[in-house]
């Protein structure tokens, strides 16, 4: 289960912070056109998030949380996954996500990916660029931090499986660990039965192997998908999650 498509961020928006955010269109290296959100910040930090959705693609939610890491100082860009096979966002209630999810792959994925990359290098501001991503896309953004291709400085999973298969020909994190590769921060949920614990071990594993700096959080009896406004009783996780992505991307952009 991911992200409703009533789901916010569990964020409070910032008072007095001033950002500008609107979709646009993105292309990618085999030419489709795909849908972005785009926030700038008004006093920008040098660092920029690419947040990778769940299997909705891009929904409120991932409109809303570019905003967020915004107010932060964060430049931030959401992308869709399903540029081509669906309309363009917005989508109603009745967007039918798996049959286009089914029709993604790797290889379209990561080009959606290095365009949206491509774009945050280009804006005035950017000088280290972090992916963030949720179930589908926490799967993607450990293994975007594993790229050297795409030269990030860190990627953040939310609930993204590490082990094993998952949806369409996304290859498991835990075997795409590289020595050198960029930093990661992981938070899972306890009580996420498609995350037991023993693969995110298996992960942290190979992670040490490698020496790789990283950071992997189980917050006891929390579900997939936690990180929602909605999960008042997981408010708690909630927060430090956030806390724990912020300070991250502090650290490794080394932000003061």
């Amino acid at each position: 289960m991911c992200h409703d498509l009533d789901s916010r961020p569990p964020i409070p928006p910032l008072a007095g912070a001033a950002v500008d955010g609107e979709r646009l269109e993105l292309t990618s290296q085999d030419g489709t056109r795909f849908t972005g959100f785009h926030a700038r910040p008004s006093s920008p930090s040098g660092a920029a998030m690419l947040i990778l959705p769940d299997v909705r693609g891009l929904h409120p939610f991932y409109e809303e949380l570019p905003l967020r890491f915004a107010e932060a100082g964060i430049e931030a860009l959401s992308i869709d996954y399903f540029g081509r096979t669906a309309p363009p966002p917005p989508r109603g209630a009745d967007f039918e996500h798996n049959p286009h999810v089914e029709q993604t792959s790797y290889a379209t994925v990561l080009q959606d990916i290095t365009a949206a990359r491509d774009f945050l290098v280009a804006r005035p501001d950017v000088r280290t660029i972090f992916s963030v991503g949720f179930c589908y896309g926490g799967r993607l953004a450990f293994l975007t931090a594993a790229r050297e291709d795409l030269g990030l400085s860190g990627g953040i999973g939310f609930y993204g499986i590490v082990a094993g298969p998952g949806r369409v020909d996304l290859p498991a994190p835990a075997d795409n660990v590289r020595v050198g590769q960029a930093p990661v921060l992981g938070l899972f949920g306890g009580a996420d039965e498609a995350i037991p614990q023993d693969s995110i071990e298996t992960y942290r594993r190979a992670l040490d192997a490698a020496g790789v700096d990283s950071e992997l959080v189980t917050y006891p009896g929390a579900p997939h998908s936690f990180f929602d406004r909605k999960a008042v009783e997981f408010a708690d996780a909630s927060a430090d999650a956030w806390t724990r992505t912020l300070e991250f991307v502090r650290r490794q952009a080394a932000i003061d």
